[in-house]
């Protein structure tokens, strides 16, 4: 198999992985990530296609305030997603949904904490990733504490589009989030059963 490389948003590189077979049903790991101070942005590409669905787990702290966590793939801009989300913060709660979103937000109503004592986490699966006959479905759970205050929010979102998924970009949601030096991503890929 062929190996893996992950570049932040600057263009600097995080090294190669090799890629190796997993029983039915396991998470495999394909590719791993660290924040490094300067970034907002960290993109798995290449994706190889021999799995059937893919996850990621994160736990991650930004350099401002408010800064959520999002996802979007294949590079894809365009106002072609969606998203349902149950929310809370410790005494009220919520739902919403959006559409003709530019990408997939997580943790938008509490944000990423912004000390290396406190962290955002989140897992991420990306289901059916391969699969050209229906919109690619995302489904997360996140939620952070910041010493007493915080929030978790449960959700999904649609890709409005077809292609098989080739690389998924979490990015902060402005440009001075950065994702500071404990922050940790991980992508696995999972076969059926």
């Amino acid at each position: 198999m062929s190996p893996l490389l992950q570049t932040f948003a600057n263009g600097s590189a995080l090294g190669y992985r090799s890629l190796s077979a997993a029983a039915a049903g396991d998470y495999e790991s394909i590719a791993t990530a660290t924040g490094n101070g300067s970034a907002w942005e960290i993109t798995f590409s290449s994706i190889p296609s021999t799995y059937t669905h893919l996850q990621i787990r994160c736990i991650a702290n930004a350099s401002n305030t408010n800064t959520a966590m999002n996802m979007r793939i294949n590079g894809d801009t365009g106002s072609n997603y969606t998203r349902h989300r149950l929310i809370g913060n410790g005494s009220t709660a919520s739902a919403a949904g959006s559409t003709s979103l530019t990408q997939i937000p997580a943790l938008g109503n509490a944000g990423l904490p912004t000390t290396n004592s406190t962290y955002g986490v989140f897992v991420w699966d990306i289901l059916d990733y391969t699969n050209t006959n229906k919109y690619k479905t995302v489904r997360y759970l996140s939620g952070q504490d910041s010493n007493g205050s915080g929030g978790v929010d449960f959700g999904s979102g649609l890709w409005l589009n077809t292609n098989a998924i080739t690389s998924i970009t979490l990015k902060s949601n402005d440009s001075g989030g950065v994702y500071n030096t404990a922050s940790h991503f991980a992508l696995y890929g999972i076969k059926s059963a």
